[in-house]
């Protein structure tokens, strides 16, 4: 290592510094505690074995204005921050909420929305007299419950957030034709291609679906697929295939989201117990 030495004298006769200036004295102190305190945290949290919180602005803005509104943890999706009511304006309790994702191309995941799923309480009791004396336990992994629920006459709604700001109304059109038209295919077989398109010819081009819009896809009694986009009823059609084809999207032996369903029927086994 070279050692760079020079004379003392080259520095005898340089005038002193100005002594600092007390605001800067002052801002230099509180800079190295916060510096220090901020290090104490970290290592006190790896210490603790805890991981690092967050920065704040880790979830969308929109998604913090949601979470202001008074909702609560169970009400939320956790990954997009999508908060949804208690209840639908019909008195429908909610379920459980979920994610629909899409790959594109076998390289990048989209979050396209999220969905919480209803059932009014009511219609529930049909199922109680068959179930209540099973523990819950027992009843979160009964399929049959499942497929009751599909079956019966029982009003439930779907309704879904759209979380993707570039989802277009021909998107959800064509993606519904692929995963409706299997389910009808699964449940009614190959003869379901006028009913499939009545349902799709619903979403026409006219609808925008910016971040934050809603859609909502209930079963009304008698088997009646209600649609509505943004608050506006924009069609219906009576046919039970079709509601139960729909609902199996999101509850069935195959859904979009396995850990939503499953906590959708944690609920409605605890409801069943109640």
């Amino acid at each position: 290592m070279v050692s760079l030495r020079f004379p003392t004298a080259i520095f005898a006769n340089l005038p002193p510094p100005p002594p600092p200036h007390r605001a800067a004295i002052a801002a230099a102190i509180a800079a190295a505690a916060a510096a220090a305190a901020a290090a104490s945290f970290t290592l006190t949290a790896k210490s603790a074995g805890r991981p690092l919180p967050h920065p704040v602005h880790s979830a969308p803005l929109w998604a913090s204005l949601s979470l202001a509104d008074g909702a609560t943890p169970s009400n939320v999706e956790p990954r997009t921050g999508a908060a949804f009511p208690a209840e639908t304006a019909g008195g429908r309790r909610l379920l459980g909420v979920g994610l629909r994702k899409t790959t594109i191309l076998g390289l990048k995941t989209i979050d396209v929305y999220a969905f919480g799923v209803y059932a009014d309480d009511s219609d529930l009791k049909q199922l109680r007299e068959k179930y209540q004396k099973l523990p819950v336990s027992e009843l979160k992994e009964n399929t049959d419950l499942i497929n009751d629920a599909l079956e019966r006459d029982i009003r439930m709604t779907v309704r879904l957030q759209i979380v993707y700001g570039r989802l277009s109304i021909g998107s959800v059109r064509s993606a519904f034709e692929k995963s409706v038209g299997s389910r009808l295919q699964k449940f009614g077989g190959s003869d379901t291609k006028e009913l499939l398109q009545s349902f799709v010819s619903l979403f026409k081009d006219e609808y925008k679906l910016p971040k934050g819009s809603v859609i909502e896809l209930s079963r009304e009694s008698n088997h009646v697929l209600k649609i509505s986009i943004q608050g506006e009823e924009v069609g219906s059609i009576q046919n039970k295939l079709l509601c139960q084809s729909i609902l199996d999207l999101y509850i069935g032996d195959d859904p979009f989201d396995r850990s939503a369903k499953d906590n959708i029927q944690g609920s409605l086994a605890s409801i069943l117990q109640a």
